[in-house]
């Protein structure tokens, strides 16, 4: 089998032998540095800045000098992954494990709420149940700083380059990335990837047909019936169910720029304010569902598009949130009303309805 070295270079994540030289630039570079003193030391750097800086880069220089593989990367990802659920959810739940078996390399396919949160979560049921992680596919529109892309592609993250123009370009890059997944899972190595381009930012979690032609790129290109080549992808929808979305407020201010204006201009960095915002805000309880691998008579990439939905919709957890956010009252505890009352306080009177929509939505989608 051709090595991945040479020919996905651009694309893939880190292998061992590149994790020592990376995580030195990380340490040297002054942005990252100073994004960690600035979120996790911000009073102390407005002081002490320089000293700070220096100190941050001591302690990360001593706690990672034995960090040389993927798999040590990967531990340590999971000890603050263990933090952040413990102070920012109410527990995080999983079903469907128990269908998965080890050393087998599996395409999950699934909602896309959190851009950073989204394959953590499913990481996490992953490696609790003594299972290899996945490795993750990124858009390069995140990677605009030389950190964002040392951290992503140290934690197995592959590039997906959403910046290709020119059908030409478009081609190449998606084969490419086609190309990728098959060897992926031939490997033994899983792949995590969002049902379509960008987040489910009114709720409404839909598969874009435009990413299945993409898996069967490779297929086509091998002259593989599009139903058989499918099928050996070993593809697995996932639904991932927030009780609150960190993001809410910031999706539903987007949303009613785009039907106010017409248009919603992102800052520049906007998409890793929103990778911390997801990370620090409070979630409540989390459900991950991991639902039948697909199997059936698929002609196209639409029929393959609508039995995933079905899977996701079917699959998806449904909190206190959602019933109340859909009207649906009854048997949900005083309690959890309260809370989505208190959350449904601090959304401004013009955004309401669509943080209420975005929580209905998942409902609505099951058909109850």
């Amino acid at each position: 089998m051709v090595s991945d070295t040479d020919v996905f270079k651009e694309i893939r994540p880190y292998r061992d032998d590149e994790v020592a030289g990376a995580i030195q630039r990380l340490i040297r570079d002054d942005e990252f540095i100073g994004a960690i003193a600035k979120y996790r030391f911000a009073a102390l750097s407005r002081w002490g800045g320089a000293a700070i800086r220096s100190l941050i880069r001591l302690y990360l220089g001593w706690r990672w000098r034995k960090v040389n593989s993927i798999r040590q990367v990967q531990l340590e990802v999971a000890t603050y992954m263990e933090k952040m659920i413990a102070n920012t959810t109410s527990g995080v739940t999983y079903s469907g494990l128990e269908q998965l078996k080890p050393g087998v390399g599996y395409l999950f396919i699934s909602n896309h709420r959190d851009i950073a949160l989204d394959p953590a979560f499913v990481n996490w049921g992953l490696h609790s149940h003594g299972l290899d992680t996945v490795r993750i596919a990124i858009g390069d529109n995140l990677l605009r700083k030389p950190c964002a892309t040392e951290l992503m592609k140290l934690n197995k993250s592959f590039i997906v380059k959403r910046s290709a123009r020119g059908p030409r370009e478009m081609m190449k890059a998606f084969s490419e990335l086609s190309a990728y997944l098959r060897h992926s899972i031939d490997d033994g190595h899983s792949i995590w990837i969002a049902q379509k381009e960008g987040r489910a930012k009114d709720g409404d979690d839909k598969t874009d047909p435009a990413i299945l032609k993409m898996f069967y790129m490779e297929g086509k290109r091998q002259k593989i019936p599009f139903n058989d080549y499918i099928g050996s992808l070993n593809l697995v929808p996932v639904s991932i169910s927030y009780e609150y979305d960190p993001g809410d407020l910031a999706k539903a201010r987007e949303l009613h720029a785009k039907a106010t204006h017409g248009a919603y201009e992102k800052s520049e960095f906007e998409d890793i304010q929103s990778i911390v915002q997801g990370i620090v805000g409070q979630k409540g309880r989390v459900h991950v569902t991991f639902g039948q691998p697909v199997h059936g008579d698929f002609d196209n990439a639409d029929e393959l598009a609508a039995a995933i939905d079905r899977e996701i919709h079917g699959n998806y957890h449904l909190f206190p949130s959602n019933l109340l956010a859909a009207g649906q009252t009854a048997q949900v505890d005083p309690a959890a009303v309260e809370v989505f009352e208190r959350h449904m306080a601090q959304i401004p009177g013009e955004l309401r309805e669509r943080v209420l929509s975005m929580y209905a939505r998942p409902v609505l989608n099951k058909g109850l």
